[in-house]
Parts: C-alpha cells; sequence; structure tokens
C-alpha cells in the first residue's frame, strides 16, 4: 500500500485531529507542512482548488480535504478487524457523533476563536458568553463518560480534541476565560485524561509555537482588511 500524504499546518488542531485518526489506524502516513503566514503552495492550490485550505489527504491519486470528511474517509476505508474504528456503528449514534462534531466545530472552535480576535471589551465578552453556551451543551453529552464515545475514544473526541492544548493558548493570547473547571467538570476531566494518552500527546504542536502563532494572528487579519479609502 502506498502512504499516505497529508498536507497540514504545524499549529492547526483540524490538521492533527487527522494524524489522531491515522495513528489510532495503525497508518503510515508522510506529512507535508504548509507555512500558515506564508504563500500557499501549488501542491496545496492543486490538492485543494476550492477551499485552498489544510487539511488536505493524498491517498494513491485520490484527494480529500475538509477534516471531517478526511475523518470519515479513513473510518470507511479501513475498518474492520485489525483497524481501530472512529464512528459507531449503530446508525443513530453515528448520527449523533456526527451532529455533535459539526456543533463543536460551528460553535465552540469557531466561538473560541472569534472572542480571541474580537477588537473591543464589548465585541469579546458577547463573543465569550456565547461560547461559553456553546460548552454548555459540549458538556452534557460527555456527562457521566471517559469518552464521548463511551469506553473508548472515537470520532467526536478527536474533533473535540483541539480543547486541551489549544484553547488554553486562545485564552492566554486572547486575555479571557472559557474554560472553568467547575463550570464544565466532565469536559475539564476529559480534557485531563485525553491529552495524556501517548498516542494523542505525541502528535501535540509544541505549546509555545502554537502560542507564537495565535499572537500573529491579528497582524495577519489586518493584512486580510479591505483598504480605506
Amino acid at each position: 500500500m502506498a502512504k499516505l500524504k497529508i498536507i497540514v499546518s504545524a499549529t492547526s488542531p483540524y490538521c492533527t485531529r487527522i494524524e489522531w485518526a491515522l495513528k489510532l489506524k495503525g497508518l503510515e502516513y508522510e506529512l507535508t507542512v504548509e507555512d500558515w503566514f506564508k504563500a500557499k503552495t501549488e501542491l496545496l492550490l492543486k490538492s485543494n482548488p476550492v477551499h485552498k485550505k489544510v487539511p488536505v489527504l493524498l491517498d494513491d491519486g485520490v484527494v480529500i480535504a475538509e477534516s471531517k470528511v478526511i475523518l470519515e474517509y479513513i473510518d470507511e476505508k479501513w475498518k474492520g478487524g485489525e483497524f481501530y474504528p472512529l464512528l459507531p456503528q449503530d446508525p443513530y449514534e453515528r448520527a449523533q457523533a456526527r451532529f455533535w462534531a459539526q456543533f463543536a466545530d460551528d460553535k465552540c472552535i469557531f466561538g473560541a476563536f472569534q472572542a480571541r480576535l474580537a477588537e473591543d471589551a464589548e465585541e469579546k465578552e458577547k463573543a465569550v458568553e456565547t461560547t461559553l453556551e456553546s460548552f454548555t451543551y459540549l458538556e452534557k453529552q460527555i456527562e457521566g463518560k471517559k469518552f464521548f464515545a463511551g469506553d473508548k475514544m472515537g470520532y467526536l473526541d478527536l474533533v473535540a480534541g483541539w480543547i486541551p492544548h489549544w484553547l488554553s493558548v486562545l485564552e492566554e493570547t486572547g486575555g479571557m476565560k472559557i474554560f472553568d473547571a467547575e463550570r464544565f467538570p466532565s469536559l475539564h476531566e476529559w480534557a485531563q485524561n485525553f491529552i495524556e494518552i501517548p498516542l494523542i500527546k505525541e502528535c501535540l504542536p509544541p505549546r509555545d509555537v502554537v502560542v507564537d502563532h495565535y499572537i500573529r494572528l491579528p497582524e495577519v487579519r489586518a493584512l486580510l482588511k479591505p483598504n480605506k479609502p
């Protein structure tokens, strides 16, 4: 079998979740790392001409983009027998995992990024409040369980896996607080356990590198703004 390749950014939680999935499946892969602060490479633009974003999975001539789509592709292609299952077999449970994974991306991670990039106190306060409400729903999904999937980590755990490592960086660099152990005790316990799993830990980018990345985010956003007359 030809070795898989992934086009990634070194600090992207969307990319790290793909590495976790491939390692859980026991698959070998190569990384091609994009520099977020430089021009996009020809390989990325050719591989994902629609969104022009990482991650992208290259599988022997097949190109798959968008992280959750990649996760499902990996789970569908390498399933049964020796391969670790990411999504549950039960149709209802699969639908629930997909729903909450989409919610976690659309509401939790996006909300945290909005709060981080908010330019004034009122805007930041509103973004934090909205994100806290979203985390309350996620808290209910993990109550009484070791992982979102139950006794073993699965699809939703990988999608929410940015919380233990990346959220504290967003809080630190954004001067805000979202993830409180008293307010989200079950989610906090899950996060502490999740990040200590060797397979999870070995794929995490160094925290100082992630901090530097998010410190530089406002300057990049400023470059993307249209010039005012």
